[in-house]
């Protein structure tokens, strides 16, 4: 595969929604990370996740988000907490819209996981406001 990115609509329209979600300062970093050998998956969730699933008008980002906050939860992958926590400020969803997301993974996907994901919300939080 070519190490440049095709620029298709649906990739120009995830990288719109992807800056809009986690900013520009995210966005120029994982850009500026961004590898021959990781540029076909970066391609993948910018199509993806960010040109479909998170540009569509079907529910709201801040819905969205709070989706994506307890999917991660309750799968277990805590590493894409943070980022989303940060991305909040952006969509809209509130602390108590990402608490009320992380007690539904506690009685649907297990206590410890949603725990964890409280642990990392706090910290998170703490970071932003620190930050401001």
């Amino acid at each position: 595969m070519s190490e440049k990115t095709p620029k298709t609509t649906r990739f120009e329209t995830g990288m719109q929604v992807r800056r809009q979600v986690l900013g520009d300062a995210h966005v120029d970093r994982a850009e500026a990370a961004k590898t021959e050998f990781d540029t076909p998956f970066q391609t993948l969730i910018t199509e993806g996740a960010w040109g479909t699933v998170w540009a569509s008008d079907g529910i709201s980002l801040r819905e969205r988000s709070m989706l994506t906050l307890a999917l991660l939860a309750a799968t277990g992958n805590f590493e894409e907490i943070p980022m989303h926590i940060r991305a909040t400020a952006r969509t809209g969803a509130s602390k108590q819209d990402v608490l009320e997301a992380f007690q539904h993974v506690a009685i649907y996907a297990g206590v410890p996981r949603a725990n964890h994901a409280l642990k990392l919300a706090k910290q998170t939080y703490a970071e932003m406001e620190q930050s401001q």
